[in-house]
């Protein structure tokens, strides 16, 4: 069997100072894709922490299938990780999710039929569609700012139908994947709204579905400022905008 040709679904996990955390995601991984029949791969992709992230992981290279772990020396952020496990992975279908686990695994079970049924190239998980389940909210003051930012980026870059762009749990198909991980530049968390706009602007499919979710952000990094604050995602979103109206996306040269 071709490996490469036969994988049916790749789960890209970005991964930042999770040592803690890690093993028990990956056997729940584990556990739940191995009755399903197909072949799948489960790809660690390591954000330049300084922690032992990496070595546990690679420790559980015998009891998780197929686990590849790539190990980033310098930290470059989300997006940058996200896009390299995309273009990585060599799955029909490919995944990624929080390395808390904050949306379960067990929800490929609800996305796989958009794909094989109804056709789409993209689905996305939200947070604040009928359906979803919060179980644990974030601290009041990051769902206020999360509100705030999702207002901008509908405004920005047309996505009103969006009421969640930021969800961590988003599966797209091969073809999506190699197609807008190859366009995407945006290193940081506003990784996903340039994710969703390339996918329209490149003509796929999009769906979203509801999802559980429970807030395990304890060691998140998302503050106002820095790197990974929210003053770089207001940024970025302006750039993201500015991209697509000059051409830099290169847009054109996609065929379907």
């Amino acid at each position: 069997m071709n490996m490469e040709q036969d994988m049916y679904l790749s789960v890209i996990i970005p991964a930042y100072k999770e040592q803690d955390r890690i093993g028990q995601t990956l056997l729940t991984i584990e556990k739940f894709l191995r009755t399903k029949g197909f072949p799948f791969e489960v790809l660690v992709v390591i954000d330049g922490a300084s922690d032992a992230t990496g070595d546990v992981a690679r420790g559980f290279s015998d009891q998780i299938s197929n686990l590849r772990v790539i190990e980033n020396k310098e930290n470059h952020g989300k997006g940058y990780v996200v896009r390299q496990g995309l273009l990585e992975a060599r799955g029909k279908y490919r995944l990624f999710m929080d390395a808390d686990g904050s949306t379960s695994i067990d929800h490929v079970g609800l996305f796989l039929p958009a794909f094989e049924q109804e056709g789409y190239d993209v689905v996305i998980g939200s947070r604040d569609i009928a359906g979803a389940n919060i179980e644990k909210h974030q601290a009041k003051y990051r769902e206020m700012l999360g509100n705030m930012g999702n207002i901008a980026i509908k405004s920005i870059l047309g996505l009103w139908e969006y009421p969640d762009t930021q969800c961590g749990f988003k599966m797209l198909s091969a073809k999506a994947s190699e197609a807008i991980a190859s366009r995407m530049v945006v290193d940081r968390f506003g990784f996903d709204f340039e994710l969703l706009a390339l996918a329209h602007a490149l003509k796929f499919r999009v769906k979203q579905l509801p999802v559980r979710w429970v807030d395990e952000a304890q060691g998140s990094t998302v503050k106002l400022f820095g790197p990974n604050g929210y003053l770089r995602v207001l940024r970025d979103l302006f750039a993201t905008r500015l991209r697509l109206l000059t051409g830099r996306y290169r847009i054109s040269e996609y065929k379907q």
